[in-house]
């Protein structure tokens, strides 16, 4: 059985609801699911699963939530070549421009994007939750 980790910080729970879609995707796929806030997850953990989803937000000039989920995600970045990842976040301004960077970092990281990343303008409507079952099973 796959294992794979979904790995998380949301500030007003639109990320968290796209996180428990990403779940629910992957359990459907029969994948073993470990849910993670940035501050429980670190680069020594990312060999422990075949695929890792990242989830984050939006914040200040359209960059990654800077305090916990940042600081994180760059301790691990050098860890994720070849490792499968998928990406998902919330957006409340601006055009996604976020998540293009961190799509970037993470090519020049080596990792393997494995389906489009999903974002969401504020909550996340049906459209958009669908699309993050589709990324958790992607992850199988």
């Amino acid at each position: 059985m796959s294992k794979v980790a979904i790995v998380f910080w949301s500030g007003t729970g639109n990320t968290e609801a796209m996180a428990a879609a990403v779940e629910a995707g992957a359990k459907e796929k029969g994948l073993e699911v470990s849910v993670f806030g940035p501050g429980n997850f670190s680069e020594s953990m990312v060999g422990e699963f075949d695929g890792i989803a990242f989830g984050c937000p939006a914040m200040g000039a359209e960059v990654l939530e800077e305090s916990e989920f940042e600081p994180m995600f760059a301790g691990l970045e050098s860890s994720l070549s070849g490792k499968r990842i998928a990406l998902f976040g919330s957006y409340g301004w601006g055009d996604g421009q976020w998540m293009r960077d961190w799509e970037a970092r993470c090519e020049v990281a080596g990792a393997q994007l494995v389906c489009e990343s999903v974002i969401a303008n504020d909550t996340p409507g049906d459209e958009e939750l669908e699309a993050c079952k589709n990324l958790g099973a992607s992850l199988a």
